[in-house]
């Protein structure tokens, strides 16, 4: 048994130019995964026409690339304990830029949607990493609301590249390449690793209290000579060395049911997101707006996801959170309803807009919560557990969608979508654990 302090001591520091380096650094991060995440939707109109692609294929590479998003999420949790959580974060980074990269160079779908599952792969890794880095490295009474500001610069990703997409797909039959090729800018995330610490709180969890007790005293030396000297931090309290945490460990009733209940929370938010934004470029087009418009339409309607991370970062620590989450879930599940009920090009812009600025801010709440109803122990393993099972499900949601399109039409697909989304609002309205009080205890300790 050995003394721990270090989340008394991080809690205790004032947000300084420390916190914020590191916010940049996981912005950028998150700004290429959100580059990156849906390249394929903005060129899979091209391919139709380029490539002879269908629905059904479409259908195929979308949900492969969840399963890819599944073992990312699993071995992003693993690598955050076993490598620590900045080098997992840098190497996850570097893994999905590279497999962008490599699709530029695709010759057919198949090439191409191999290397879109590796990509996702990487994406989702780095995502479950981001999470619980920054729970662990941010004071209590932020950590929220800068959870929320990473996704706020991280998410401005989206609109960029659909924007980037609107302009440069259409130019020739290969300049749909550009877009995977912007997306690999990520791999630049090392220019900030010298910049970054790793978690203390990671090296207390692995017994390594010299090593947690050094990157303390630095970061506390870099944030006093910005703000002034520092309060002092609570007593220490006398914690176990947490072993490596096994599957079976989230079979224990004290981990069981909030795994569950993240679950259908990732489940419902990622086949009720990706069902509209991976498929609003190629429905649109199919229902005879040209490629030009429907990619262009997406783009404008992006714009509110940044806006929706503001929100979340407005209200995240002032509110508990679970209620704040069915809040927006109940909001995205009328408003995507009402875009499927609509061909006005200026009301699927509105509602399409209303959706990304909810589902943004709905995303960036639910990282922050993700991670508080575990403890040190789980929370590497719950998190990605609970993630990667969300992601893994719409393996199946692309099959589904596209035989509800093939089959019932346009509109079966977005009462399919609300129904998900107001899904994840009941259970955790019914079952969600509030996580404002502990939050609060925390800070005061």
């Amino acid at each position: 048994m050995r003394n721990a302090n270090a989340m008394n001591r991080m809690n205790r520091l004032p947000v300084s130019g420390f916190h914020k380096t590191m916010l940049l650094a996981v912005s950028f991060a998150y700004f290429f995964e959100f580059a990156d995440i849906n390249s394929f939707a903005t060129t899979a109109p091209q391919l139709i026409d380029l490539w002879g692609v269908t629905v059904d294929h479409v259908a195929y590479v979308t949900s492969l690339s969840f399963v890819g998003m599944f073992v990312g999420s699993l071995a992003g949790g693993a690598l955050a304990d076993r490598w620590g959580r900045k080098r997992a974060l840098v190497r996850t980074t570097m893994f999905f830029g590279l497999f962008s990269l490599v699709s530029v160079f695709s010759w057919d779908l198949v090439s191409l949607g191999v290397f879109r599952v590796l990509t996702s792969a990487g994406l989702s890794a780095m995502t479950v990493v981001g999470v619980v880095y920054i729970n662990e490295m941010y004071p209590a009474a932020v950590r929220g609301k800068y959870q929320a500001y990473a996704i706020v610069i991280g998410i401005c990703g989206t609109p960029v590249t659909n924007l980037i997409a609107s302009v440069v797909v259409p130019l020739s039959d290969w300049s749909w390449r550009l877009v995977y090729l912007w997306g690999s800018l990520g791999l630049l995330l090392i220019l900030f690793t010298r910049h970054l610490k790793e978690s203390p709180r990671w090296y207390e969890s692995r017994g390594d209290h010299e090593k947690a007790d050094e990157v303390l005293r630095a970061i506390e030396a870099q944030v006093a000579a910005e703000k002034g000297p520092l309060p002092e931090p609570a007593p220490p309290v006398t914690e176990a060395p947490v072993t490596k945490a096994p599957l079976r460990l989230l079979l224990q009733r004290k981990y069981l049911l909030p795994t569950l209940l993240l679950t259908v929370v990732w489940v419902t938010q990622t086949i009720g997101f990706f069902g509209y934004s991976s498929w609003a470029p190629t429905l649109l087009a199919k229902e005879g707006f040209s490629v030009e418009k429907s990619v262009f339409y997406v783009a404008l309607t992006t714009v509110g996801a940044p806006l929706g991370s503001y929100l979340a970062a407005l209200v995240t620590d002032r509110f508990e959170r679970k209620w704040c989450l069915v809040g927006f879930g109940t909001v995205i599940a009328v408003c995507g309803l009402l875009y499927g009920l609509t061909f006005s090009p200026v009301l699927i812009i509105v509602f399409g807009f209303l959706v990304n600025l909810f589902e943004r801010g709905y995303t960036a709440l639910g990282y922050a919560y993700s991670p508080e109803v575990f403890d040190t122990r789980g929370r590497s393993l719950g998190t990605s557990v609970s993630y990667g099972l969300g992601r893994l499900s719409n393996a199946a949601g692309p099959l589904i969608v596209a035989s509800l399109y093939t089959n019932h039409g346009y509109r079966s697909v977005f009462y399919f979508i609300a129904g998900t989304w107001l899904t994840g609002a009941v259970v955790l309205a019914a079952f969600g654990p509030r996580t404002r009080a502990a939050r609060l205890a925390e800070t005061a300790t």
